[in-house]
């Protein structure tokens, strides 16, 4: 299995360096680097994707209760596949442009006005018993084959870690050691420091 990578074809934005990093299948994303530290020899950097990031929600029904359901996150490839031009199209009438970009579906252009009844909050499992709350604010909604999903894009930044080696290539750290919660709490507590 091969490494996220980092392409040098970045350029200056704001004074805030641009990269671009690959997944696993060759997808890309910019971010902006929004932040770095060096730790124990190594240079780690905080990315941030430049354009929003998108979600799909949907409603998984319990096979053994059908009047129970959960609301859940796209994350399944194929079903992605299915849905990206229905979605893609809901999203083109807010004039955003819908992107199949790495680790994350993103979206350019300008978003509609926050409203408090457009806020959704989700409760994420993080590890096996803690549950994160997060905010979404909703876009969309539409169907395909008679299920409902849910366009929404996270009012909280979605942050990468990566380690950048000696060429100034970036692996995206995926792990969830203690370490790596260490080195993000380091990144973001000296991002806010300076501003």
């Amino acid at each position: 299995m091969s490494s996220p990578g980092f392409s040098s074809d970045s350029g200056q934005y704001d004074d805030t360096e641009i990269v671009t990093i690959f997944d696993d299948e060759g997808r890309s994303l910019d971010c902006y680097i929004e932040n770095e530290i060096e730790y124990d020899g190594k240079i780690y950097v905080l990315l941030m994707p430049i354009d929003l990031a998108i979600v799909i929600l949907t409603e998984e029904i319990d096979s053994e209760d059908n009047e129970y359901s959960e609301t859940v996150m796209v994350e399944d490839k194929e079903e992605l596949d299915g849905i990206f031009d229905d979605a893609k199209a809901v999203l083109g009438e807010l004039n955003l442009y819908l992107k199949r970009t790495g680790f994350i579906l993103t979206a350019s252009g300008e978003l509609p006005p926050l409203e408090e009844n457009n806020i959704i909050s989700l409760e994420i499992e993080e590890h096996t018993s803690e549950i994160e709350p997060e905010e979404l604010q909703f876009l969309a909604s539409f169907y395909s084959e008679e299920q409902k999903y849910n366009i929404c894009t996270p009012l909280s930044p979605i942050l990468f870690i990566g380690e950048k080696d000696g060429f100034g290539k970036i692996n995206i750290i995926q792990s969830q050691e203690e370490e790596v919660s260490w080195i993000l709490e380091e990144l973001l507590f000296e991002d806010y420091e300076d501003n």
